[in-house]
């Protein structure tokens, strides 16, 4: 079983980056047996497809938006999804959306599950989290593992852990792969 996990969002907007740190957190700290494919979705957009009809398994890490309280944690899968049209908020929850009904025509569409956070803040200009869905952090990657579980994806847990910070300052702080100007030879 080919499983696709996605952290989709926008590091840029506080906690609208909260799937795509979850998926590099997971990708960080598990190693998984099966054939698995982290991605940072970013916002995918039509990109999405490709996952949604060559996967078995996706799953999407991302914000949603819900009349609730903050920090609560959804595990929808696309059927749920589609039936939500509160749902469609922002830019990229519009994406993940249309791109489940056009698959949905298909003759082909992965098993597609959203495990989503209501977020506090997406507005604010900001690399990182707000305190809110820090807390919950843990609660949303044990939301994604019972998923995991559920499926039958192997995985184990590395030894050396990287902590959300450290994370979070990789995306606030990304370095390149060119030190004091040097370019790679060919």
């Amino acid at each position: 079983m080919r499983t696709a996990i996605i952290g989709a969002g926008t590091v840029i907007y506080q906690d609208e980056g909260v799937g795509v740190y979850a998926a590099k957190y997971l990708e960080e700290n598990y190693t998984f047996l099966d054939d698995v494919t982290l991605v940072d979705g970013g916002v995918l957009g039509f990109l999405l497809m490709t996952y949604y009809q060559e996967y078995d398994k996706v799953i999407i890490i991302d914000t949603i938006t819900m009349d609730d309280e903050v920090g609560s944690i959804y595990n929808l899968p696309s059927e749920e999804l589609l039936g939500l049209g509160s749902y469609k908020q922002t830019a990229h929850e519009v994406e993940i959306v249309e791109m489940l009904e056009i698959c949905s025509l298909l003759e082909r569409m992965a098993d597609v599950n959203i495990i989503g956070i209501v977020p506090k803040d997406i507005e604010s200009v900001n690399v990182g989290l707000s305190d809110a869905i820090r807390a919950k952090f843990e609660s949303l990657i044990d939301a994604t593992l019972a998923e995991i579980d559920k499926s039958g994806i192997k995985y184990k847990k590395n030894l050396d852990r990287v902590t959300l910070d450290e994370i979070i300052e990789k995306y606030a702080n990304p370095q390149s792969e060119f030190k004091n100007g040097d370019q790679a030879s060919n």
